[in-house]
């Protein structure tokens, strides 16, 4: 009979042991959505996961990457959803914290690593970003910042007199030249821009023919 040979008991084994180090991870992760960063602490303002901070990283990372085009955009993706992973196991710690100590987040990546199948692949990654030397390794650490002032800039406009000051002083990190030609728009954007427009006739009327923002757009 045509078909896969039987998998002996050892490659059973194998795979069951990958199943269950993968599903671990799968939970591990979703740690993260309960982990909150704390710099907001200190802002007096605002709130968000190292989830939500992670997703957004990610995108920015894409796009600083889809603007350098010497940039290896994969490698950036997967570094960007990697670079926090490990503050499932060791919380965020804000600057002020880091004054005083740091948490061992390399022994921890280096513990979850030793969990997971893939573990070699996201310690290559995590590792390149904490070293910022390689291109997407800029990508990745601008994109981390610029996220962290899209978020200031979002209090900003709720009133956080905080918030801008801490953009001047977040902004003077970035390194790549993609991150700072956003950055310039970027703080003098409102975060409602992409959406909003006082004129627009669709918030008064909702009329069809005012439904489509993409005609509003052009």
């Amino acid at each position: 009979m045509l078909g896969s040979p039987p998998s002996s008991p050892v490659q059973r084994s194998m795979k069951e042991k990958e199943l269950q180090q993968i599903t671990d991870f799968i939970y591990e992760v979703g740690i993260l959505s309960k982990t909150p960063r704390s710099g907001f602490w200190f802002l007096g303002t605002g709130e968000q996961s190292v989830a939500e901070h992670l997703f957004r990283t990610t995108y920015i990372a894409y796009s600083l990457a889809h603007l350098t085009p010497k940039a290896d955009k994969n490698k950036v993706i997967f570094m960007a959803l990697a670079h926090d992973l490990a503050e499932g196991r060791t919380s965020d710690l804000n600057y002020v914290h880091q004054r005083y100590g740091r948490l061992a987040e390399t022994q921890a990546f280096d513990d979850l690593t030793e969990t997971v199948p893939f573990g070699a692949v996201l310690r290559s990654l995590y590792l390149e970003e904490q070293a910022t030397k390689t291109l997407e390794a800029k990508i990745v650490k601008d994109a981390d910042r610029l996220e962290w002032i899209a978020s200031l800039r979002e209090e900003e406009i709720k009133g956080n007199k905080k918030a801008k000051e801490w953009i001047g002083t977040a902004k003077h990190r970035l390194t790549t030249p993609a991150a700072k030609k956003i950055v310039s728009i970027l703080i003098k954007t409102h975060p409602d821009h992409w959406w909003f427009d006082k004129h627009d006739k669709w918030f008064i009327s909702h009329d069809e023919k005012y439904r489509s923002m993409r005609k509003k757009k052009k």
